[in-house]
């Protein structure tokens, strides 16, 4: 199968096309670029492969939670090509990207966090069962000191800026159950291909118009006494 895949969440832009097992990706940390590069780079993978976007089977798409404006691009891009070309979307969560991304020889329990700004991380939990990613928990945004480990023997991993987050809040207290912690891990579009593949095959793929994405909250800013009131628990 023919997959096109944007992740444009978070402070990393990548693309990737899935052709049949082979994943080919741009990924770069480009900040407030993220709307100027994807068509490009997605239109020069698919002139790299020799592949018309008519021979496509899919669009996969990184669906939050993230930055707001970033979900919202990657939404629409996927969209409107997926209309156009009158072709399933397959929305896979931001966060269950970022953990299938966790290192393989880790522990198979997997805490995705990602910082939703504000004094709070989105965060999702995982445990790796049968070459499958299952997700134990709901996505959630909350304050780092509001985070826990679902209950589940065995330890940990821990992947996302999340845990840079607030001085590193979360990270200092869940490291006793940790294994490792990566801060710096980004989702890439690579990982979602393959994940979107998979969905594909199983007949996760939905119409395009029914996907929507994942903001976890409602407010994009604090206001002035939210600013104030945070500024003074610091």
């Amino acid at each position: 199968m023919k997959l096109l895949a944007f992740e444009t969440a978070t402070e990393a832009l990548s693309v990737a096309l899935y052709l049949d097992g082979q994943v080919h990706e741009r990924f770069e940390l480009a900040p407030r670029r993220h709307a100027e590069l994807s068509l490009p780079w997605a239109q020069g993978l698919l002139q790299q492969a020799g592949i018309a976007r008519s021979q496509l089977d899919a669009i996969a798409v990184g669906r939050g939670p993230g930055a707001f404006t970033g979900v919202r691009l990657a939404i629409a891009l996927a969209q409107g090509i997926a209309l156009g070309l009158d072709r399933p979307l397959v929305p896979v969560s931001t966060l269950e990207v970022l953990a299938a991304g966790a290192p393989a020889d880790g522990p198979d329990r997997i805490l995705a966090a990602i910082d939703a700004r504000m004094g709070e991380v989105y965060v999702g939990a995982y445990q790796r069962i049968g070459g499958r990613l299952v997700a134990l928990d709901r996505e959630q945004v909350l304050a780092p000191d509001a985070v826990q480990l679902p209950a589940a023997d065995g330890r940990w991993q821990g992947v996302g800026t999340g845990f840079a987050a607030a001085d590193g809040l979360l990270a200092q207290r869940l490291s006793a159950g940790m294994d490792a912690i990566d801060a710096s891990a980004l989702p890439r579009a690579g990982v979602l291909a393959r994940l979107a593949a998979a969905a594909f095959e199983a007949g996760e793929a939905v119409p395009a118009e029914r996907v929507e994405p994942a903001y976890l909250r409602d407010n994009v800013a604090l206001t002035l006494v939210e600013q104030q009131a945070l500024r003074a628990r610091k």
